[in-house]
């Protein structure tokens, strides 16, 4: 993937396409799917149109109670615990998925949390990046043999316009030196863009190919730190909660570009890219707000890729993938 390969490519759905308008006349019949957080928000309905399109769907969830209870009525899913925050749990869910998979044709990471509150996890890590980068990294490189046994696999990971908050932050990755909520998120963002990146330049030669998406701004429990103050005094929504910010998408409309990343035969021979609106995304000025859409070059950058991978490794102790 280079810079230029970051052009929209025509696609026939956009930004009001609803994760129905996707998956309609699809048949997914013996395929695999993988979805974290896959019982809340973007990920249920995700969930819940791979199951309707025939996938067998394996949800990996930090709360499996509550979330078989929501997934109840999904034909072909299964809920499997896992905790993003623990890599021991990781490590744990991803035996449990090899003994029962002997190929896995997606992998949707889409799991995440906001603008928390300072909190550390495992060695000392800050929270927002080991959850939504190192546990998302740690299961797909343990999950790789079985991406790879598919033939065609695709990992799908949910990116945000977050990312244009912060680059990688290499001198204090950790917010050793004081701690900003929103740019620890915005560094997160950014990582997954990156993962995608280096994991599609590893994985192509056995026909994995990986793909970051911006599902759009969506009110769902990812806003679950925030109080509603904060979140009026965004323009977000009302004293009551309810949405009145421009440009806002439903769950539904959210979930439709990561099932266009997932599925889409424009996409066939492509990866590495950033996605939004079901399409692909241009590369932006550093100087774009965020909510003009596109994807900022450092986020797209080969060579900071393949630096946080082997940063990610060095941290987490996942097994490598050599090509």
């Amino acid at each position: 993937m280079t810079i230029i390969d970051q052009q929209p490519l025509g696609s026939l759905f956009s930004g009001t396409s609803t994760a129905e308008d996707v998956v309609a006349g699809l048949d997914l019949s013996g395929a695999t799917a993988i979805v974290t957080g896959g019982y809340s928000g973007l990920g249920l309905e995700t969930t819940r149109s791979l199951a309707a399109a025939g996938a067998r769907v394996m949800v990996p969830a930090r709360r499996p109670g509550p979330a078989r209870a929501v997934l109840a009525d999904v034909e072909g899913c299964d809920v499997i615990p896992m905790d993003l925050a623990d890599l021991h749990s990781v490590r744990a869910a991803t035996a449990q998925i090899s003994d029962s998979l002997d190929k896995l044709d997606l992998l949707m990471a889409v799991a995440g949390v906001m603008a928390t509150p300072e909190w550390r996890v495992g060695p000392g890590w800050e929270g927002q990046l080991a959850v939504n980068h190192f546990g998302h990294f740690t299961l797909a490189c343990e999950l790789y043999p079985l991406l790879a046994a598919a033939g065609g696999a695709r990992v799908v990971v949910n990116s945000s316009a977050g990312h244009t908050l912060t680059d990688i932050r290499w001198h204090d990755p950790h917010f050793r030196t004081g701690y900003d909520k929103w740019l620890a998120y915005g560094q997160a963002k950014t990582a997954n863009a990156l993962f995608a990146v280096q994991l599609d330049a590893i994985g192509r030669n056995d026909g994995v190919r990986t793909f970051a998406v911006h599902p759009g701004k969506i009110i769902t429990r990812l806003q679950r730190e925030m109080t509603l103050q904060e979140q009026i005094d965004r323009g977000w929504v009302d004293g009551h909660g309810t949405v009145i910010g421009a440009g806002f998408k439903t769950p539904s409309q959210g979930a439709a570009t990561g099932l266009w990343a997932a599925t889409s035969p424009l996409l066939d021979g492509r990866g590495g890219l950033y996605l939004e609106d079901c399409d692909v995304a241009g590369v932006t000025a550093p100087a774009a707000h965020m909510d003009d859409g596109g994807v900022r070059a450092y986020a797209v950058d080969p060579g900071a890729a393949a630096r946080l991978w082997e940063l990610s490794v060095a941290a987490t102790g996942a097994t490598p993938i050599t090509r």
